[in-house]
């Protein structure tokens, strides 16, 4: 599917839960080069994901996220563990999870669908590729699919 047949999003509230200030700043990039209407927030550990997503302390106004990018390898909480409280709580458990991560270990992916991930995609080294992928998340998440309604 090409960008010019593609019909207008909705806009959409992201949660990034990404510990690497390069892929944050590339995903940003990204998202903003191709003017999506999203709100992007941003998170650096699975800790912080959980209080954003349970509203508490500094979260407490927090939007619920209609998708989460989800690294799995961070400090505190790492994104299994995320993966698993998200999927785990009946609050929650409706809000797509894409692990967006540098492992391709075969035991990662099985760990992530068995908690029962919405999909896992591997970060590709290279820069272009990272946007290609990006796009391709983008385009599906955002124009084909249709997302659970927001549950406050």
């Amino acid at each position: 599917m090409t960008d010019s047949a593609l019909p207008s999003p909705r806009p959409i509230d992201i949660l990034l839960v990404e510990d690497d200030i390069d892929d944050v700043n590339l995903i940003n990039r990204t998202l903003e080069k191709d003017r999506i209407l999203n709100t992007l927030v941003r998170v650096a550990d699975g800790i912080d994901a959980m209080k954003f997503l349970n509203r508490e302390d500094e979260f407490a106004d927090a939007v619920r996220p209609d998708l989460i990018l989800l690294d799995l390898n961070m400090p505190r909480m790492n994104g299994r563990e995320v993966l698993a409280a998200v999927k785990e709580d009946p609050l929650l458990d409706t809000i797509p999870i894409v692990v967006f991560t540098t492992s391709d270990d075969e035991r990662d992916v099985l760990a992530s669908y068995k908690y029962k991930a919405n999909s896992y995609v591997t970060k590709p080294v290279d820069i272009v590729k990272f946007g290609e992928i990006l796009r391709e998340i983008r385009n599906y998440w955002f124009y084909v699919v249709t997302l659970p309604p927001s549950q406050t």
